[in-house]
């Protein structure tokens, strides 16, 4: 993909927190809890540094989508007295992702696509060992 077309990629990426933001103020939330998104996922980046090159990032720097946000809502955001802090259906939907990951068991290999190791009987009706056939073809 050409360079150019990141760049663009970065703009529709930048607008998108700018109207996040936005939404989020609207509908009731703080909008600092988007800043402190940025800043754990900045914490993270932090603990594995150089995965992303910056020329060929498809999303803005975090450290800029930070200042970014600040600075818009410094600008165009006025300080409500009460924010919204969670809601019923926000509860619901939590409850309901908690429930599907504890419902997955790691060691489960029926769903994960890999190859799983399935034993022959080691002795016949009749007491004598068994030879699997893939050994009889290996003779």
């Amino acid at each position: 993909m050409p360079i150019t077309f990141l760049s663009f990629q970065r703009g529709f990426e930048a607008e998108a927190d700018y109207l996040g933001l936005q939404y989020m103020y609207k509908s009731g939330y703080d909008p600092q809890s988007f800043v402190a998104f940025f800043e754990k996922l900045q914490a993270m980046e932090k603990k594995k540094p150089g995965t992303l090159a910056k020329t060929f990032a498809s999303h803005p720097q975090t450290p800029d989508r930070i200042a970014a946000s600040q600075s818009e809502i410094e600008k165009i955001l006025p300080a409500k007295a009460e924010y919204t802090v969670t809601t019923s259906e926000f509860d619901d939907v939590k409850s309901r992702l908690a429930s599907l990951e504890n419902r997955r068991k790691p060691n489960d290999l029926k769903d994960s696509g890999k190859p799983s190791l399935r034993r022959a009987s080691s002795t016949s009706n009749t007491g004598t060992v068994a030879i699997p056939e893939m050994m009889t073809s290996l003779r």
